[in-house]
């Protein structure tokens, strides 16, 4: 999920123990996540999809990190065709040919009974990640627009390091969406965030570069690296239910997220897949 800029701009700095929690709530969402990919098919509505996933992170001793923040209704959100972000998952039945993205968040609870009913102000450790799926055979434009989106995902990733500005990782999300021969829109009204003992927190991260950012990564930081991408122009407008974020021009988009922190040991994607 986006960041809604609802930090107080100070950035949490975790210990090695903390972030054994985050990368348990990595843990949840990734398995979660590969879940809902299988479980993706024309016939199956998006909030078959939400149940499934609620069921999954209360399971692995979890709560999911959406559910409840800002009155959303969901655990998870779920975006379809030109649905950027936030899309509110209900009675909405998948077509083949869709493109579906899927965001999803946990937290490890500091007391482990608030697993059953926890939500999003549950104190705790959160991750947060989404992925793009196709449903049933969708239009090679289509896969090409997820897999760049995941591989500027990625490019972003590959430049977090220690003392590294974080703007350079805005600059090689952007570099590598730019490099493609066809012109995608990087949508600029969103994108990620600080994370750790909540879900949004400083510093937000871009997802191209800003004149003026001036944070540098440091071990103990964590954030949520998350491209956004159109096969039009990047605007953006809310629908009328005040969550649901489409492309302006009605053009398709995918979203890819991963949490990733900077522990003493090392670069950490806590929401990787299992091996």
């Amino acid at each position: 999920m986006h960041a809604h800029g609802d930090d107080d701009g100070i950035i949490e700095l975790k210990t090695a123990e903390q972030f054994q929690a985050m990368k348990q709530a990595g843990l949840v969402v990734s398995r979660t996540l590969a879940l809902l990919r299988s479980a993706v098919r024309p016939g199956i509505t998006t909030g078959e999809l939400d149940r499934i996933a609620e069921e999954s992170i209360r399971s692995q001793g979890a709560a999911p990190s959406f559910l409840g923040y800002g009155d959303f209704p969901g655990s998870i959100c779920a975006s379809v065709n030109e649905e950027v972000v936030h899309g509110i998952p209900g009675s909405r039945t998948l077509r083949e040919g869709d493109l579906i993205s899927i965001d999803c968040g946990a937290i490890i609870p500091a007391d482990p009974a608030q697993a059953a009913t926890g939500r999003w102000n549950t104190r705790g450790w959160h991750a947060d990640a989404a992925i793009t799926v196709p449903v049933g055979e969708v239009a090679p434009e289509l896969t090409e627009l997820s897999r760049v989106t995941e591989q500027a995902m990625w490019a972003g990733i590959n430049a977090v390091k220690e003392g590294v500005a974080l703007n350079d990782v805005s600059t090689a999300i952007d570099g590598y969406t730019r490099s493609q021969p066809r012109r995608y829109g990087i949508v600029r009204d969103y994108g990620g965030h600080g994370i750790g003992s909540a879900m949004h927190m400083a510093p937000m991260v871009f997802n191209y570069p800003v004149r003026g950012e001036r944070t540098v990564l440091t071990t103990g930081m964590a954030i949520a690296i998350e491209p956004m991408l159109t096969l039009g122009k990047n605007k953006t407008r809310v629908l009328a239910d005040d969550w649901t974020v489409v492309a302006k021009d009605g053009s398709h988009a995918a979203h890819w997220e991963h949490t990733v922190a900077l522990t003493p040991e090392g670069i950490v994607v806590t929401t990787a897949p299992e091996e």
